[in-house]
């Protein structure tokens, strides 16, 4: 996963106050392009050590694989779809059946600190809708096995949806109540701090992920140990970059454990930065190949993508925020006699607040994936250019990188063009490909556009 998607990621947790264990990031390895939802993938066949287009596109796949990829396609864009309808389904019933309400009593009946009954009634809420997309869940963990991507056991399966339901209760009910206290204090103005306290949240949660979440979840040792000739080169690229990843700060990533699929990146901020190799990755990639990924994710950092995203989510949520508060507003309004609730500021009430924020975030969906889709553009201009003098041929390096990473993840060559806008956070496999088959800036003396060299 791209640092630039962790970002987006740990907005919408954020946002949603981690109601949702799904949405824990760092959970089992999942697809790093473009799909909505990371199901599955090629059959249980090696990828080869080199893969070329098989027709005149820039990234295509035999008959066979091709199917395949048609088939799961299908089933991603609609298990994407009937996820994020779902989810909004199960915040209206509980608003409108009395549910939420009905707990909110249960707990003030049998807790006396207003404090205690906010931890339980947001603790059950979180449990309830964790286990609520558990079947939208399971559908993909069943179709990723199916295609052979994933390795990973349902015991294992289900051992990381509890991880991460536990870690959305650890963060998510001091987030919620904290939430909503402020509500409940500052009913006019609520939406003002609630935008204010998203930033350093955001951050701290991008910052935190390496550290403490992602070894939640899998397991992680120094790429030196069983590389150190992969470590040199891209000891290399980091000098003609100027990044700042040293080899401590380089792992690998025992994604074999779960899944097939091949994946790097570079995670973290500040201190907390670091660049993670799947084990996969470097068995079946080659490393000219791997050197050109970390060049990409070094982009995000040399482009200034995380500042950028930063500003642009932070000035985005301002209106989310002041959006999602005056349809919070308009629901109890026009709803809250008939479903017994008060007010935004109860804590039946505060789920309205959700509820709009969710509605918000399905709207507005396409907006943020446009943003990424361009950032991850301009990460792989960069990383073509930064790998120029390091291999033999940065064009061929670039697509045949796709091709492994399009095959291994059974990426449709042709996709809808509303379905990637919509849902691809990446461009697709075959715009990138295409473009890094025709990027050759350094014919007759010229530069590149992100570096002179």
């Amino acid at each position: 996963m791209a640092i630039v998607q962790r970002l987006m990621i740990a907005g919408t947790v954020t946002i949603l106050f981690m109601f949702s264990s799904g949405s824990v990031a760092g959970q089992a390895p999942s697809a790093p392009q473009s799909q909505p939802i990371p199901v599955s993938s090629s059959a249980s066949s090696r990828i080869s050590s080199r893969v070329e287009p098989h027709s005149e596109q820039a990234y295509s796949l035999p008959p066979d694989k091709l199917a395949q990829a048609v088939a799961l396609n299908k089933i991603r864009v609609t298990l994407d779809i009937a996820g994020s309808l779902w989810s909004l389904l199960v915040l209206f019933w509980l608003l409108a059946s009395g549910t939420a309400t009905r707990l909110d009593a249960w707990t003030a009946e049998r807790l006396k600190r207003r404090w205690v009954q906010g931890l339980a009634f947001f603790a059950i809420l979180i449990v309830f809708l964790s286990a609520a997309g558990l079947p939208v869940d399971a559908i993909g963990h069943a179709a990723s096995l199916r295609y052979g991507i994933s390795v990973q056991s349902w015991a294992s399966w289900f051992g990381d949806q509890g991880k991460g339901m536990a870690v959305s209760l650890v963060m998510g009910v001091p987030i919620a109540l904290f939430f909503n206290w402020i509500v409940r204090k500052s009913p006019l103005r609520y939406w003002v701090w609630l935008w204010v306290i998203s930033l350093p949240l955001i951050v701290l949660s991008v910052f935190v992920a390496p550290l403490i979440i992602d070894p939640l979840f899998n397991k992680f040792e120094p790429l030196g140990k069983t590389h150190p000739v992969l470590v040199t080169r891209l000891e290399a690229l980091v000098a003609r970059t100027g990044t700042s990843v040293p080899p401590e700060r380089m792992f690998l990533m025992k994604a074999s454990e779960k899944s097939n699929g091949i994946n790097a990146y570079v995670t973290g901020i500040g201190s907390s930065k670091r660049f993670v190799m799947w084990d996969t990755t470097t068995d079946r990639m080659p490393d000219d190949e791997i050197v050109f990924i970390f060049g990409h994710e070094s982009g995000h950092y040399v482009l200034n993508h995380i500042p950028k995203m930063l500003a642009g989510m932070m000035g985005g949520l301002f209106f989310v925020f002041w959006g999602s508060a005056k349809l919070a507003q308009a629901i109890v309004r026009r709803f809250g006699e008939r479903w017994k609730v008060v007010g935004v500021g109860s804590r039946a009430g505060f789920l309205t607040l959700f509820f709009a924020l969710s509605i918000a975030g399905f709207v507005l969906t396409p907006v943020g994936n446009t943003f990424s889709r361009h950032f991850e553009h301009e990460a792989d201009v960069y990383g073509q250019e930064a790998i120029h003098g390091l291999v033999a041929d940065p064009q061929k390096t670039a697509v045949s990188s796709f091709n492994h990473l399009g095959e291994a993840w059974l990426d449709d060559p042709n996709p809808n063009a509303f379905v990637e806008f919509w849902s691809y956070s990446h461009p697709s496999v075959q715009n990138r490909a295409k473009f890094a088959e025709q990027y050759n800036p350094w014919v007759n003396g010229g530069h590149g556009k992100f570096l002179e060299k």
